[in-house]
């Protein structure tokens, strides 16, 4: 864990950012690395993830979500972390944010508030932009479901708090509780 840690941090930008691969590109690579290092148990208050929380903040749209074009894979300085938002980037810029303990930010609040007001009336978002990529500039990818699965996990961590920051509610349950119980605790 620790040379996994290391190699992270290792890879930081300048910026504060992660590179993507899977993912465009940026915040993507940013909405990854910083769960995994505090999960891995980095201190929020680390100055790589510091540094990275101001950038993903110096990214955010006017509108409150987040987006990055494929061009950023091309042309770094121009398009990294920008790009019209969509609901599958700005869920992994949530996830970060969230999990660097910025849950009371004006920048999450103000992402929350795009995810909502874009959300289609069955609950889906739409997505008409390219936000994965097997190899840049050979092939991009469509996930269908990167602008559903997301951004529902961004927006359940911020309802009922990150995934590592306490035990699951049902670990808290009493040994004798029914399922019943455990259900609406």
């Amino acid at each position: 864990t620790r040379r996994g840690i290391q190699w992270l941090l290792d890879a930081q930008e300048a910026d504060g950012s992660w590179f993507g691969r899977w993912g465009v590109n940026y915040v993507y690579g940013t909405g990854s690395v910083i769960p995994a290092l505090t999960a891995a148990g980095l201190p929020t208050s680390h100055p790589a993830i510091r540094r990275a929380v101001r950038w993903l903040e110096s990214v955010q749209n006017e509108d409150g979500g987040w987006g990055e074009d494929l061009r950023s894979y091309r042309y770094v300085r121009e398009w990294s972390g920008r790009g019209a938002s969509t609901a599958s980037q700005t869920g992994w810029a949530l996830m970060a944010l969230l999990a660097a303990g910025e849950r009371d930010s004006k920048a999450v609040e103000r992402g929350v508030q795009w995810l909502a007001a874009t959300q289609r009336e069955d609950g889906s978002w739409d997505e008409p932009y390219f936000t994965g990529t097997g190899f840049p500039w050979d092939f991009s990818i469509n996930y269908n479901l990167y602008r559903q699965v997301f951004p529902l996990t961004a927006l359940g961590r911020y309802v009922h708090g990150e995934p590592f920051a306490k035990k699951p509610r049902a670990a808290e349950a009493p040994a004798e509780a029914t399922p019943a119980e455990v259900k609406g605790s």
